[in-house]
């Protein structure tokens, strides 16, 4: 005798809850990065000026933080909105797009970031011992 489905696999897919997980995961992911460049951002002033990059670092950093913010912001505004109301979905496509780009652009700041090496600047290597 053939197992009876789930009654939930027949239920079409609840595009709103979608988007609204989606953008909760996306905002955690968000404030996980943000710490970290605060925390790197942190590193780089106590360095101080004279540390190599530090413009660059905290120009970097700030930009990213500041990004980091409106995409926040968006990702709130586009899970308040309703996906299944289709006056919104336009609307709600335009943010998608702009939040997605401002993500993309956070990415490869965070990769000059790393490329510059914050994580360098907060430990002193050590000396190489003589053989």
């Amino acid at each position: 005798m053939p197992r009876n489905p789930s009654p939930r696999r027949d239920l079409p897919i609840n595009f709103n809850h979608y988007t609204t997980k989606k953008s909760v995961s996306e905002s955690m992911l968000d404030v996980a990065l943000f710490m970290s460049n605060a925390t790197r951002l942190k590193a780089v002033l106590e360095r101080g000026p004279l540390s190599p990059y530090y413009t660059i670092l905290v120009t970097l950093l700030s930009i990213s933080l500041l990004l980091q913010v409106v995409i926040g912001i968006l990702l709130i505004i586009t899970a308040r909105m309703n996906l299944n109301e289709v006056s919104k979905q336009q609307r709600l496509n335009q943010l998608n797009n702009t939040t997605m780009a401002m993500v993309f652009i956070t990415v490869i700041i965070n990769i000059f970031i790393t490329a510059f090496g914050v994580q360098k600047m907060g430990q002193s290597w050590p000396t190489p011992k003589p053989y």
